[in-house]
């Protein structure tokens, strides 16, 4: 039995490697910059494991119903991530879900979970919907109201996520 030389051996191993590495998706909408919303996620499934996670850690689950083209969406998303006291407070209360919502080839994507909370898109893009660990809808909230200027009020988004925390406890 021969062996092949090793830079074929390496050529081919590196092909191999190469094509064992998944192909990153383009995002859905480029000009928008990365995907929030995994376009591919079953919405129920994602909540079932965030209830689950939020039943083992005593904490809420925050729904943000959205879309990939939403430039709002983005702009909430980046407060929920950048300002430490907004990220602290969804850290050591929540687990945060994006469902993404989109309406795509005459598809209304997750449109069973939007349903399921009373149509909460009705208010418009992004919308949050909390939960607490049981699965029971205790708020749904237009983030309009949460806006300040050309983004979201990391101060009015904090007060929210405290008011509606397992230590708020309305």
């Amino acid at each position: 039995m021969s062996f092949p030389h090793p830079r074929k051996f390496l050529a081919l191993a590196c092909v191999a490697a190469l094509a064992a590495v998944p192909i990153l998706a383009s995002p859905e909408y480029p000009e928008m910059g990365p995907d929030i919303y995994d376009v591919h996620a079953n919405g129920t499934a994602q909540i079932a494991a965030a209830l689950g996670r939020a039943a083992a850690e005593h904490k809420r689950v925050v729904l943000v119903f959205g879309a990939n083209w939403c430039i709002w969406c983005h702009r909430l998303h980046n407060t929920l991530e950048t300002d430490p006291t907004v990220s602290r407070i969804l850290g050591d209360h929540f687990v945060l879900v994006d469902v993404d919502v989109n309406r795509r080839k005459g598809v209304d994507r997750n449109a069973d979970v939007v349903a399921r909370y009373g149509n909460p898109t009705r208010l418009g893009l992004p919308v949050l919907v909390v939960l607490d660990a049981g699965g029971r809808q205790l708020c749904t909230k237009d983030s309009g109201e949460l806006e300040e200027g050309h983004g979201h009020s990391p101060k009015k988004i904090a007060e929210f996520l405290t008011l509606w925390s397992p230590a708020g406890n309305p």
